[in-house]
């Protein structure tokens, strides 16, 4: 069975002008479309599947990331049901040179596991076997909706 922190996607992005809305900072939009993407790897690593959106909770933008910046997104599973896939995604502020991290957007989302006839499938249970992964399951249940 999959181990929370193996469900574990990092990524990161260099705001680009292309990225930016009016003020120069990442437009929401593309916040959200590299939340969904990292979501997405997290919940493909954790079911073995390929997966879908199916809800995304309430999104809180609660600081900018200006262009020229670094948006970091964090996104693991914390639960599972029969077909579904629960994954906790946030996005930091980073500076590079320093490794410190600002919280700008947080959101919990839905996927769906399905076939190759885009029928949902089944994915195994959630185990949380490291100190790492308990830690971070807590989080995720303490904050979620």
């Amino acid at each position: 069975m999959p181990d929370l922190v193996d469900t574990r996607i990092q990524n990161r992005w260099m705001v680009q002008p292309n990225h930016a809305n009016n003020l120069g900072a990442a437009h929401g939009g593309n916040v959200l479309k590299w939340m969904d993407e990292a979501g997405a790897m997290s919940a493909v690593r954790f079911s073995g599947e390929i997966c879908v959106t199916a809800h995304m909770d309430e999104v809180n933008f609660k600081q900018p990331v200006p262009v020229g910046e670094t948006a970091f997104i964090d996104a693991y599973v914390y639960g599972a049901g029969r077909t579904s896939v629960k994954v906790r995604t946030q996005v930091y502020r980073e500076d590079l040179k320093s490794g410190r991290r600002e919280l700008t957007t947080n959101c919990y989302m839905v996927f769906v596991a399905i076939d190759q006839d885009n029928e949902p499938v089944p994915v195994p249970d959630l185990t949380v076997a490291t100190e790492e992964g308990e830690r971070l399951h807590a989080e995720a249940l303490a904050d979620a909706p």
